[in-house]
């Protein structure tokens, strides 16, 4: 596979895996408030309610384990700029004394698994 289809068939699967992940979100009742929050410093997937926590999702999509587990992706570089979006979004919408946690969702063959609270500060 040419290098321009393969990144755009990897965007395709990112995205097709991020709107499976909302939906699967609203049907456990959260409350999607943002998809693909961007600022200079990096992209949070999805930021839901449940309840009163504000939760920061990453979502990985894979079509095997060729490469381990999706969540695996998810390393202490990534993590800390996670941190550093939320952080950013926390003080735009004037939310800094908010309850927030950071989940991953993994999508593997369809399949979905929800760790909540995947990663903490």
């Amino acid at each position: 596979m040419q290098f321009a289809q393969k990144n755009f068939y990897k965007k395709f699967l990112g995205r097709a895996g991020e709107v499976k992940a909302a939906e699967f979100l609203r049907k456990k009742g959260y409350k999607i408030l943002d998809k693909n929050y961007k600022t200079h410093i990096g992209e949070i997937d999805i930021i839901a309610k449940d309840g009163e926590t504000i939760v920061f999702t990453e979502v990985k999509t894979r079509m095997d384990d060729a490469f381990g587990a999706p969540s695996e992706a998810v390393n202490q570089k990534k993590r800390e700029k996670y941190y550093k979006v939320a952080s950013e979004y926390l003080v735009r919408k004037s939310l800094t004394d908010a309850i927030c946690r950071f989940d991953v969702i993994e999508i593997e063959n369809g399949q979905i698994n929800h760790i909540i609270e995947a990663f903490s500060r």
